[in-house]
Formats: C-alpha cells, sequence, structure tokens
C-alpha cells in the first residue's frame, strides 16, 4: 500500500507539473497590493495531496502569492495541530487584526480567496 500511495503521489506532482495553469495578469500596483494583502495567510499542505493541488492550482490561475508549509514538517506539523485542532490539510491560516482563523476544505479555502481578494483585485 506504501508503494502505492507513493507511485501515486508522484504522477499527482508530475501531471499538477506538466499541466500548470497559467498565471493572471495584473498591473504591478494591483499585484503589489493583492501580495501585500496575501502576506497574511498560510497554506498548511503535503505536495502530493490531490486537495492541496487543487488550492496550489487555484493560487497560481489567480497568481495569489501565499506562503505554503509542509505539514509533514516540524514546527508547521504542530503549528497546525495546534492552532488549527487538527492534522488535517488543506488548512489556509488567516490572520486578520491579531486574530487567526483556520479554514479547512480545499473548495471553502478557493471561494474565501475568490470572494475576499479577487474581486477587489478586479
Amino acid at each position: 500500500m506504501v508503494v502505492i500511495r507513493w507511485i501515486l503521489g508522484r504522477l499527482i506532482l508530475l501531471f499538477d507539473f506538466l499541466f500548470a495553469p497559467k498565471r493572471a495578469k495584473r498591473a504591478p500596483e494591483a499585484q503589489a497590493k493583492l501580495d501585500a494583502a496575501m502576506s497574511d495567510y498560510r497554506l498548511y499542505q503535503y505536495a502530493a495531496c490531490p486537495f492541496c493541488v487543487k488550492v496550489r492550482r487555484s493560487l497560481r490561475r489567480h497568481n495569489l502569492n501565499i506562503e505554503l508549509r509542509d505539514a509533514k514538517q516540524e514546527p508547521h506539523r504542530s503549528e497546525l495541530e495546534q492552532g488549527g485542532g487538527r492534522l488535517m490539510v488543506p488548512c489556509l491560516r488567516i490572520e486578520k487584526a491579531g486574530e487567526v482563523t483556520w479554514m479547512y476544505e480545499s473548495s471553502d479555502i478557493i471561494a474565501y480567496l475568490e470572494q475576499t481578494h479577487l474581486s477587489q483585485a478586479a
């Protein structure tokens, strides 16, 4: 089972690399403003997780530069477990006005980012 999961993980990464979406084009000022807004976010993820790949592809498609953290490695694993309450990925850490929120579920993460930031960047 471990070998099958390893092979499938590598296939997911290969297809993600080969068929990566193109990045959105924006004016430099708009991109800089969006990058500043994205500095309050961290995405806890695993490289070969299909749901994490879904979120990363959306980030790339919309040209959202969010810090990625590998939840398999310390100290990120501990941060996710203590802050979010569980070891589940993908998980978006949102920090606003000193308050931290943890969001799970790939579709929820994508919808939140599109609603809160992409409508402002357009």
